[in-house]
Protein backbone atom coordinates (compact mmCIF):
# COMPACT_ATOMS: atom_id res chain seq x y z
CA UNK A 1 0.00 0.00 0.00
CA UNK A 2 1.66 3.29 -1.06
CA UNK A 3 2.82 5.27 2.03
CA UNK A 4 0.06 4.45 3.58
CA UNK A 5 1.31 5.38 6.91
CA UNK A 6 3.02 8.58 5.83
CA UNK A 7 -0.25 9.79 4.34
CA UNK A 8 -2.40 9.62 6.94
CA UNK A 9 -3.63 12.96 8.50
CA UNK A 10 -5.63 11.16 11.46
CA UNK A 11 -6.15 8.17 12.65
CA UNK A 12 -8.43 6.77 15.66
CA UNK A 13 -8.62 3.16 17.52
CA UNK A 14 -11.58 2.74 18.87
CA UNK A 15 -11.58 0.55 22.05
CA UNK A 16 -11.79 -3.46 21.81
CA UNK A 17 -15.25 -4.95 23.09
CA UNK A 18 -15.68 -7.66 25.45
CA UNK A 19 -17.95 -9.82 23.43
CA UNK A 20 -17.37 -10.33 19.69
CA UNK A 21 -20.80 -12.03 17.87
CA UNK A 22 -20.61 -15.40 16.01
CA UNK A 23 -20.02 -14.50 12.65
CA UNK A 24 -17.66 -16.80 9.89
CA UNK A 25 -14.99 -14.61 9.91
CA UNK A 26 -12.90 -13.51 13.20
CA UNK A 27 -10.18 -11.12 12.38
CA UNK A 28 -7.12 -11.41 14.55
CA UNK A 29 -5.51 -8.02 14.00
CA UNK A 30 -7.05 -4.28 13.82
CA UNK A 31 -9.14 -3.50 10.85
CA UNK A 32 -8.36 -0.49 8.87
CA UNK A 33 -11.14 1.79 7.24
CA UNK A 34 -9.49 4.74 4.89
CA UNK A 35 -11.39 7.74 4.86
CA UNK A 36 -10.36 9.53 1.55
CA UNK A 37 -10.88 13.17 3.00
CA UNK A 38 -10.51 15.02 5.97
CA UNK A 39 -11.23 14.93 9.09
CA UNK A 40 -14.95 16.45 10.44
CA UNK A 41 -16.34 15.88 6.92
CA UNK A 42 -19.36 13.43 6.16
CA UNK A 43 -17.57 10.83 5.41
CA UNK A 44 -15.14 10.56 8.66
CA UNK A 45 -18.23 11.74 10.38
CA UNK A 46 -20.52 8.50 10.00
CA UNK A 47 -17.29 6.07 9.24
CA UNK A 48 -15.99 6.80 13.18
CA UNK A 49 -20.11 5.90 14.24
CA UNK A 50 -20.07 3.04 11.68
CA UNK A 51 -16.48 1.44 13.01
CA UNK A 52 -17.97 1.44 16.79
CA UNK A 53 -20.71 -0.53 15.51
CA UNK A 54 -18.08 -2.77 14.02
CA UNK A 55 -16.27 -3.37 16.44
CA UNK A 56 -18.94 -4.23 18.90
CA UNK A 57 -19.97 -6.89 16.39
CA UNK A 58 -15.82 -8.40 15.48
CA UNK A 59 -14.51 -8.21 19.21
CA UNK A 60 -11.21 -6.49 17.03
CA UNK A 61 -9.59 -3.23 16.76
CA UNK A 62 -10.96 -0.66 13.89
CA UNK A 63 -8.54 1.92 13.19
CA UNK A 64 -9.97 5.01 10.67
CA UNK A 65 -7.34 7.10 8.82
CA UNK A 66 -7.52 9.87 6.86
CA UNK A 67 -5.69 9.96 3.58
CA UNK A 68 -7.30 13.00 1.96
CA UNK A 69 -6.35 14.33 -1.89
CA UNK A 70 -7.93 14.15 -5.57
CA UNK A 71 -11.38 14.22 -5.07
CA UNK A 72 -10.26 11.38 -2.64
CA UNK A 73 -9.14 8.77 -5.13
CA UNK A 74 -6.02 8.73 -3.51
CA UNK A 75 -7.15 7.25 0.13
CA UNK A 76 -9.34 4.70 -2.24
CA UNK A 77 -6.43 3.63 -4.59
CA UNK A 78 -4.77 2.78 -1.61
CA UNK A 79 -7.48 0.49 -0.07
CA UNK A 80 -7.28 -1.11 -3.68
CA UNK A 81 -3.74 -2.05 -3.80
CA UNK A 82 -3.86 -3.10 -0.21
CA UNK A 83 -3.83 -6.88 0.42
CA UNK A 84 -7.04 -8.42 -0.40
CA UNK A 85 -7.35 -9.79 3.26
CA UNK A 86 -10.40 -8.53 4.44
CA UNK A 87 -8.43 -5.90 6.74
CA UNK A 88 -8.59 -2.60 4.52
CA UNK A 89 -11.56 -0.76 3.68
CA UNK A 90 -12.58 2.23 2.13
CA UNK A 91 -15.37 4.98 2.63
CA UNK A 92 -16.79 7.69 0.91
CA UNK A 93 -19.56 8.14 -1.56
CA UNK A 94 -19.59 5.06 -3.59
CA UNK A 95 -21.32 7.19 -6.54
CA UNK A 96 -18.33 8.20 -7.20
CA UNK A 97 -16.68 5.40 -7.66
CA UNK A 98 -18.67 5.60 -11.16
CA UNK A 99 -17.16 8.56 -12.29
CA UNK A 100 -13.93 8.60 -11.54
CA UNK A 101 -13.31 6.82 -14.93
CA UNK A 102 -15.52 10.03 -16.44
CA UNK A 103 -13.82 12.39 -14.73
CA UNK A 104 -10.47 10.80 -16.12
CA UNK A 105 -9.14 10.81 -12.13
CA UNK A 106 -8.75 6.59 -12.10
CA UNK A 107 -9.27 4.22 -13.83
CA UNK A 108 -12.18 2.04 -11.73
CA UNK A 109 -15.72 1.45 -11.37
CA UNK A 110 -18.94 0.79 -9.47
CA UNK A 111 -18.58 -2.84 -10.39
CA UNK A 112 -15.38 -3.66 -8.93
CA UNK A 113 -16.45 -2.65 -5.57
CA UNK A 114 -18.61 -4.70 -2.90
CA UNK A 115 -20.80 -1.59 -0.89
CA UNK A 116 -21.98 -1.63 2.52
CA UNK A 117 -24.13 1.93 2.99
CA UNK A 118 -25.11 3.58 5.94
CA UNK A 119 -26.87 6.76 5.88
CA UNK A 120 -28.20 9.16 2.76
CA UNK A 121 -26.92 12.83 2.91
CA UNK A 122 -28.44 16.01 0.74
CA UNK A 123 -26.67 18.96 0.09
CA UNK A 124 -27.79 22.14 1.47
CA UNK A 125 -26.57 25.94 0.17
CA UNK A 126 -25.19 27.90 2.81
CA UNK A 127 -24.06 31.42 3.33
CA UNK A 128 -21.83 33.03 5.58
CA UNK A 129 -24.08 35.14 7.63
CA UNK A 130 -22.57 38.55 6.93
CA UNK A 131 -23.33 38.05 3.25
CA UNK A 132 -26.19 39.85 1.80
CA UNK A 133 -28.43 37.08 0.92
CA UNK A 134 -31.59 36.21 3.00
CA UNK A 135 -32.97 33.51 1.25
CA UNK A 136 -32.13 31.05 -2.27
CA UNK A 137 -34.21 33.76 -4.00
CA UNK A 138 -32.14 36.52 -3.50
CA UNK A 139 -28.40 34.33 -4.00
CA UNK A 140 -29.90 32.78 -7.05
CA UNK A 141 -30.37 36.14 -8.81
CA UNK A 142 -26.79 37.75 -8.00
CA UNK A 143 -25.17 34.61 -9.03
CA UNK A 144 -27.69 35.36 -12.51
CA UNK A 145 -25.66 38.20 -12.52
CA UNK A 146 -21.74 38.03 -11.46
CA UNK A 147 -19.88 34.95 -9.91
CA UNK A 148 -20.05 34.01 -6.62
CA UNK A 149 -17.16 31.91 -4.56
CA UNK A 150 -18.41 28.87 -3.72
CA UNK A 151 -16.92 26.27 -1.80
CA UNK A 152 -16.92 22.41 -1.90
CA UNK A 153 -14.97 18.93 -1.40
CA UNK A 154 -13.45 19.79 -4.88
CA UNK A 155 -14.19 17.83 -8.60
CA UNK A 156 -17.37 14.89 -8.39
CA UNK A 157 -17.84 16.14 -4.55
CA UNK A 158 -21.17 16.26 -3.42
CA UNK A 159 -21.09 20.24 -2.94
CA UNK A 160 -19.78 20.08 -6.47
CA UNK A 161 -22.49 17.85 -7.92
CA UNK A 162 -24.85 20.24 -6.13
CA UNK A 163 -23.67 23.45 -7.49
CA UNK A 164 -23.24 21.90 -11.20
CA UNK A 165 -27.42 20.74 -10.61
CA UNK A 166 -28.10 24.25 -9.65
CA UNK A 167 -26.36 25.67 -12.33
CA UNK A 168 -27.44 23.18 -15.37
CA UNK A 169 -31.22 24.37 -14.75
CA UNK A 170 -30.99 27.85 -13.91
CA UNK A 171 -27.43 29.02 -15.70
CA UNK A 172 -26.00 30.95 -12.97
CA UNK A 173 -22.18 31.67 -13.02
CA UNK A 174 -19.87 30.45 -9.92
CA UNK A 175 -16.41 30.56 -8.91
CA UNK A 176 -15.47 27.03 -7.84
CA UNK A 177 -13.22 27.17 -4.69
CA UNK A 178 -11.97 23.49 -3.79
CA UNK A 179 -10.83 21.89 -0.69
CA UNK A 180 -9.36 18.40 0.94
CA UNK A 181 -12.73 18.19 2.20
CA UNK A 182 -16.30 18.72 3.29
CA UNK A 183 -15.53 19.98 6.55
CA UNK A 184 -12.58 22.56 4.92
CA UNK A 185 -15.28 23.86 2.36
CA UNK A 186 -17.55 24.27 5.39
CA UNK A 187 -14.76 26.38 7.71
CA UNK A 188 -13.73 28.52 4.47
CA UNK A 189 -17.42 29.85 4.05
CA UNK A 190 -17.79 30.29 7.52
CA UNK A 191 -14.08 31.73 7.90
CA UNK A 192 -15.44 34.26 5.10
CA UNK A 193 -12.69 33.15 2.64
CA UNK A 194 -16.09 32.31 0.60
CA UNK A 195 -19.71 33.70 0.19
CA UNK A 196 -21.02 29.87 -0.09
CA UNK A 197 -20.98 26.56 0.23
CA UNK A 198 -22.59 23.79 -0.83
CA UNK A 199 -21.70 20.83 1.04
CA UNK A 200 -23.59 18.04 2.94
CA UNK A 201 -26.24 19.11 5.30
CA UNK A 202 -24.34 16.60 7.85
CA UNK A 203 -21.23 18.89 7.02
CA UNK A 204 -22.85 21.96 8.19
CA UNK A 205 -25.39 21.07 11.06
CA UNK A 206 -22.93 22.53 13.53
CA UNK A 207 -22.28 25.54 12.04
CA UNK A 208 -25.75 26.41 11.17
CA UNK A 209 -26.73 25.52 14.70
CA UNK A 210 -24.28 27.63 15.97
CA UNK A 211 -25.20 30.73 14.07
CA UNK A 212 -21.92 30.67 11.88
CA UNK A 213 -23.45 29.79 8.31
CA UNK A 214 -27.38 30.70 7.13
CA UNK A 215 -28.93 28.12 5.27
CA UNK A 216 -30.80 29.18 2.02
CA UNK A 217 -31.83 25.97 1.00
CA UNK A 218 -31.56 22.02 0.77
CA UNK A 219 -31.37 20.36 -2.07
CA UNK A 220 -34.81 18.32 -1.93
CA UNK A 221 -38.06 18.45 -2.86
CA UNK A 222 -38.89 18.43 1.00
CA UNK A 223 -37.72 21.01 3.75
CA UNK A 224 -34.93 19.36 5.75
CA UNK A 225 -35.30 19.91 9.71
CA UNK A 226 -32.32 20.43 11.71
CA UNK A 227 -32.12 18.96 15.21
CA UNK A 228 -31.48 22.85 17.43
CA UNK A 229 -31.97 25.12 14.31
CA UNK A 230 -35.31 24.26 12.80
CA UNK A 231 -36.62 23.91 9.03
CA UNK A 232 -34.90 24.93 5.60
CA UNK A 233 -36.82 24.69 2.45
CA UNK A 234 -36.10 22.62 -0.02
CA UNK A 235 -34.81 24.29 -3.01
CA UNK A 236 -38.20 23.53 -5.18
CA UNK A 237 -39.35 26.34 -3.60
CA UNK A 238 -37.33 28.43 -5.81
CA UNK A 239 -36.41 26.26 -9.13
CA UNK A 240 -39.73 25.08 -10.61
CA UNK A 241 -37.50 23.04 -13.07
CA UNK A 242 -36.41 19.45 -12.11
CA UNK A 243 -33.32 18.83 -11.00
CA UNK A 244 -30.82 16.24 -10.61
CA UNK A 245 -30.65 13.36 -8.04
CA UNK A 246 -28.68 15.47 -5.60
CA UNK A 247 -28.60 12.78 -2.62
CA UNK A 248 -25.38 11.01 -2.02
CA UNK A 249 -25.17 7.48 -0.22
CA UNK A 250 -22.24 7.23 2.40
CA UNK A 251 -20.70 3.45 3.16
CA UNK A 252 -18.02 1.18 3.32
CA UNK A 253 -16.53 -0.90 0.46
CA UNK A 254 -14.11 -3.12 -0.21
CA UNK A 255 -12.46 -4.57 -3.68
CA UNK A 256 -14.87 -7.46 -4.95
CA UNK A 257 -11.89 -9.71 -6.11
CA UNK A 258 -9.60 -11.73 -4.11
CA UNK A 259 -11.67 -10.41 -0.82
CA UNK A 260 -12.16 -13.40 0.98
CA UNK A 261 -15.73 -14.68 1.18
CA UNK A 262 -15.73 -15.39 4.80
CA UNK A 263 -15.39 -11.86 5.27
CA UNK A 264 -17.94 -10.72 2.76
CA UNK A 265 -20.66 -13.32 4.09
CA UNK A 266 -19.55 -11.96 8.03
CA UNK A 267 -20.60 -7.98 6.74
CA UNK A 268 -23.42 -9.24 5.34
CA UNK A 269 -24.61 -10.42 8.68
CA UNK A 270 -23.92 -7.29 10.05
CA UNK A 271 -25.45 -5.54 7.97
CA UNK A 272 -28.33 -7.27 7.74
CA UNK A 273 -29.21 -7.35 11.46
CA UNK A 274 -26.72 -5.02 13.22
CA UNK A 275 -26.47 -2.19 11.38
CA UNK A 276 -30.23 -1.43 10.91
CA UNK A 277 -30.71 -1.68 14.37
CA UNK A 278 -27.79 0.27 15.51
CA UNK A 279 -28.80 2.58 17.94
CA UNK A 280 -26.04 5.11 17.78
CA UNK A 281 -26.31 5.18 13.63
CA UNK A 282 -29.94 5.91 13.61
CA UNK A 283 -29.00 9.11 16.49
CA UNK A 284 -26.40 10.32 13.64
CA UNK A 285 -28.69 10.56 11.38
CA UNK A 286 -31.31 12.39 13.33
CA UNK A 287 -28.64 14.99 14.74
CA UNK A 288 -27.07 15.78 11.09
CA UNK A 289 -30.24 15.78 9.06
CA UNK A 290 -28.86 12.90 7.36
CA UNK A 291 -31.22 9.73 6.17
CA UNK A 292 -30.71 6.15 7.50
CA UNK A 293 -30.72 4.05 4.69
CA UNK A 294 -28.53 0.89 5.46
CA UNK A 295 -28.03 -1.20 2.49
CA UNK A 296 -25.65 -3.84 1.22
CA UNK A 297 -24.16 -5.52 -1.93
CA UNK A 298 -26.68 -5.33 -5.33
CA UNK A 299 -29.31 -3.34 -3.45
CA UNK A 300 -26.83 -1.09 -2.41
CA UNK A 301 -25.37 -0.79 -6.03
CA UNK A 302 -29.15 0.02 -7.19
CA UNK A 303 -29.46 2.31 -4.67
CA UNK A 304 -26.57 4.05 -6.15
CA UNK A 305 -26.95 4.47 -9.63
CA UNK A 306 -29.34 7.04 -10.02
CA UNK A 307 -27.00 9.25 -8.10
CA UNK A 308 -24.32 8.20 -10.46
CA UNK A 309 -26.10 8.94 -13.67
CA UNK A 310 -27.03 12.38 -12.13
CA UNK A 311 -23.45 12.97 -11.51
CA UNK A 312 -22.41 12.08 -14.77
CA UNK A 313 -24.21 13.71 -16.87
CA UNK A 314 -23.68 17.40 -15.14
CA UNK A 315 -20.43 16.98 -15.51
CA UNK A 316 -20.72 15.79 -18.64
CA UNK A 317 -23.30 18.97 -20.01
CA UNK A 318 -20.69 20.64 -17.50
CA UNK A 319 -17.66 19.96 -20.03
CA UNK A 320 -15.59 18.26 -16.97
CA UNK A 321 -16.42 14.86 -18.35
CA UNK A 322 -13.11 13.68 -20.08
CA UNK A 323 -15.62 11.14 -22.07
CA UNK A 324 -19.16 10.35 -22.74
CA UNK A 325 -21.49 8.76 -19.57
CA UNK A 326 -23.20 6.52 -22.51
CA UNK A 327 -19.16 4.90 -23.30
CA UNK A 328 -20.04 3.67 -19.86
CA UNK A 329 -22.76 2.60 -19.96
CA UNK A 330 -24.69 5.31 -18.16
CA UNK A 331 -27.65 6.53 -20.25
CA UNK A 332 -28.94 9.66 -19.57
CA UNK A 333 -31.76 9.71 -16.49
Amino acid sequence: MKNFLIAALATTVFAVPAVAGDYPWKPDKPITIIVPWGAGGATDQVTRVTAGVLEDELGQNVVVVNQPGASGSIGKKNAWEAPRDGYTWAAGAPKQLGTYKLLGQWDTWIDNWRLYNTVTNVPLVSVNPSSPYKDMGQLLKAMAEKEIAVATAGAGSSGHAAIEGIKSVTGIKYKHVTYDGGNPAVIATVGGETEVTTQLASEQAEMVRGGRLRPLAVLASQPLEIEGYGTVPPITDYIDKPLPILSTAFGIFIPKEGTPEEVIETFNMIWEKAIPNSKALKDYALQKGALFTPVYGDEARDKVWPEIQSDAWSFHAAGRAKISPEELGIPKP
